[in-house]
C-alpha cells in the first residue's frame, strides 16, 4: 500500500468531496515532520479530514476545542494527587497523541497557545522540570476562522512560523456542494467506518524515505529564487526567511514521494509554494487595503521566476 492509496480511499471514494489538495498537503506535512494550519469558515470538513487521515494511517487522534478560559495544563496535562497511592501522579493531556486537532486555535489565550510551542518545535513536553518525549509521528492540525474579530487572539508571527504549511479551505463548488448534500449520511458513516490501510510503522518508514528523495541543483536554485523574490516584491513588507525555503524543500520532497517519485520536479515546488509561504510573508498595509493577499503575491512570483529546464 502507498500514500497514493490513502488519497484514493478518501478522495475518489467520495468521502471528502473536492478536498484532494488539502488531504495531500496534510499527509505531506506529516511526512515532513511538520504541522499544518487550516484556515476557513466553519463547516468545510476540516475536522473530518484530520479524523479520516488518522483512521487510515492507524494513528491515535485527539481533538481540543480552544476557548479563552482553557489553561496550558488542559493541553499538556499536569500532576494530580492520587489518594490511593498517596502521591502526585502525572496525567497526560490530549497533546500526547499522533494527530492533534486544535480547533479554533486563535480562540485560546496567548498563554495557552504557547503551551503548544515546545511540543511543535521540540516534540516534547516539560512539566515541573520533567521532560516527556511525544510519540512519533506527531502532527498538530490547527484550524482558525479568518473572519472572526471578537474574542480571538491572533497568532504571533513566531507561532505562525511553527506551521510548515497554511492551507486555505474554501467552499465547495456548486456541483460539489450538491453532491455532498445528496450523500451526507453516507459520507459521515463512511468516515466513521474507515479501516486502516497503512500502519504506524509504515508512516515512520516513509518519513525516513522522504529524506532521501533526490533534489537536483537546479531545484535548489529555483527555491532560492522564489524566496528571495518575496523580499523584493513591491507589495511585501517582510519577505520569506531561510526557514521558508526549508519548508518549500521539505514539502516538495514529500509531495514527490506521495506521487511515487524519488526525485523533485518544478511542479512539486509550485504545488507547495503557496501553503509554505503565504503565512511567512507580510503584505504592506497600503496594498492590503487594496485586496492584495500574501497568497496572491506568491502566485505572482511563481509566474515571474523562470522554471528550471529538464
Amino acid at each position: 500500500m502507498s500514500f497514493k492509496t490513502v488519497l484514493d480511499k478518501l478522495v475518489y471514494s467520495g468521502l471528502l468531496i473536492e478536498k484532494e489538495f488539502e488531504v495531500k498537503m496534510i499527509i505531506a506535512c506529516m511526512l515532513s515532520k511538520g504541522h499544518v494550519l487550516l484556515e476557513g469558515v466553519p463547516g468545510v470538513a476540516k475536522t473530518s479530514m484530520a479524523k479520516a487521515v488518522a483512521k487510515l494511517l492507524s494513528l491515535s487522534f485527539k481533538r481540543i476545542q480552544m476557548t479563552p478560559d482553557l489553561l496550558p495544563m488542559d493541553v499538556i496535562g499536569g500532576y494530580i494527587y492520587d489518594q490511593r497511592k498517596g502521591e502526585f501522579i502525572f496525567r497526560e493531556g490530549p497533546i500526547f497523541t499522533n494527530i492533534l486537532l486544535v480547533d479554533e486555535i486563535n480562540r485560546a489565550s496567548p498563554r495557552t497557545q504557547s503551551a503548544l510551542l515546545e511540543a511543535m518545535q521540540e516534540r516534547q513536553v516539560t512539566v515541573e522540570g520533567v521532560t516527556r518525549k511525544l510519540e512519533e509521528p506527531f502532527i498538530v492540525i490547527a484550524t482558525q476562522n479568518p473572519v472572526e474579530m471578537e474574542g480571538v487572539f491572533p497568532l504571533p508571527e513566531a507561532q505562525l512560523d511553527r506551521f510548515l504549511a497554511k492551507i486555505d479551505t474554501g467552499y465547495p463548488s456548486t456541483k460539489g456542494f450538491k453532491e455532498m448534500l445528496k450523500r451526507i449520511d453516507e459520507i459521515e458513516a463512511g468516515i466513521e467506518s474507515l479501516q486502516p490501510v497503512l500502519t504506524r510503522d509504515d508512516v515512520l518508514k516513509a518519513i525516513e524515505q522522504v529524506r532521501s528523495v533526490n533534489v537536483d541543483d537546479s531545484i535548489y536554485d529555483y527555491i532560492v529564487s522564489i524566496v528571495e523574490e518575496t523580499r523584493r516584491h513591491v507589495a511585501v513588507k517582510l519577505g520569506g526567511s531561510p526557514r521558508a525555503g526549508i519548508a518549500i524543500l521539505r514539502l516538495a520532497k514529500a509531495w514527490a514521494y506521495i506521487d511515487g517519485r524519488s526525485y523533485v520536479i518544478p511542479d512539486d515546488v509550485k504545488a507547495v509554494a503557496v501553503p509554505a509561504l503565504s503565512h511567512r510573508i507580510i503584505v504592506k498595509p497600503e496594498y492590503e487595503v487594496e485586496g492584495v493577499t500574501s497568497s496572491r503575491v506568491v502566485e505572482e512570483i511563481l509566474k515571474k521566476v523562470p522554471v528550471p529546464k529538464p
